[in-house]
């Protein structure tokens, strides 16, 4: 059940305690992939996972604005703080266990892609990000821009020294704002991702509606 289309009545007659957040970011992916890459992937993630979970959910809108601003340098990236953001968040999923929906999962689009690939480094705007999207939507991908947002980007996520990324501003490393080269990319490899991140979500749901959780005390933080 997706908030976003029922009525408060259908909501109201949910009969679940369990809600899935997705939570995405409008950021720049290159010249050639949509900036609101982040979000569609939370979405299609949520869609995937619910469909695949043998019980009810509610989905919630997606957060579409996220923690970005290393993206500030390229037109269309919109970003919050980290603090604005924890509260955002947090008082979303306070609101849905007023209503009952005291079992939120949240689904994250940003950043998580590339830990459904064991092996591969962190990209941006590069071959997994790039799959995932023209698995879900070819249309929104230009691959007639591939090879100038490789030609133009990075192969690495900033200046490392001893561990720690000296960069802050993509726009220090990437002139394009990707990271890896979305030529490598395929339709097929995003529908793989995709069946992966959407069994996975439904294997969690499963263990957190299953999940013994027990009541807070008045005298506990």
């Amino acid at each position: 059940m997706h908030l976003s289309d029922v009525s408060w009545t259908d909501a109201d007659a949910a009969g679940t305690d369990l809600a899935v957040l997705p939570v995405g970011s409008t950021e720049q992916h290159g010249p050639h992939a949509p900036l609101g890459t982040d979000a569609l992937a939370a979405e299609a993630v949520a869609d995937r996972g619910t469909d695949r979970y043998d019980g009810e959910v509610v989905v919630a809108p997606t957060v579409p604005v996220g923690v970005a601003e290393e993206h500030r340098h390229f037109a269309g990236t919109l970003w919050v703080s980290e603090g604005t953001f924890r509260a955002y968040v947090r008082e979303t999923v306070a609101s849905l266990a007023g209503h009952g929906w005291d079992r939120v999962v949240l689904v994250n689009g940003h950043g998580d892609i590339e830990a459904l690939d064991g092996g591969v480094g962190m990209g941006h705007g590069g071959p997994l990000e790039t799959s995932f999207v023209r698995a879900l939507d070819p249309d929104l991908v230009d691959p007639d821009r591939f090879a100038e947002a490789a030609a133009d980007g990075a192969d690495g996520w900033g200046e490392w020294q001893s561990g720690t990324n000296l960069a802050y501003d993509s726009a220090e490393f990437t002139d394009s704002g990707v990271v890896g080269d979305p030529g490598e990319s395929s339709e097929a490899a995003g529908e793989q991702l995709l069946a992966a991140a959407g069994e996975a979500l439904a294997d969690l749901l499963d263990a957190v509606a299953r999940r013994e959780v027990p009541a807070a005390t008045d005298d506990e933080n």
